[in-house]
């Protein structure tokens, strides 16, 4: 639906999804709670959704121990 507004002629789209494991996804969230980011329920949430992505059509990147930088890199890459 995103992708039908835009004018996308001269581009490549791929599709990506950045993947952690639960632990750092736990850990991310958390510290998102604690800044008011995100409500108090949605560690859990997310946890419940990390296997769903294997079912994505989509290039993985997985984000665990990789900085914001690193993980920029690597998509600049694809």
């Amino acid at each position: 639906r995103i992708l039908s507004e835009l004018d996308i002629g001269d581009c490549k789209v791929k599709s990506i999804s950045l993947i952690a494991d639960e632990t750092n996804l736990k850990r991310r969230i958390m510290g998102d709670i604690g800044k008011g980011i995100r409500a108090g329920d949605a560690t859990e949430r997310s946890v419940d959704r990390i296997p769903l992505y294997e079912n994505l059509n989509t290039i993985k990147i997985d984000t665990n121990g990789k900085t914001i930088q690193m993980i920029s890199d690597e998509i600049k890459k694809l």
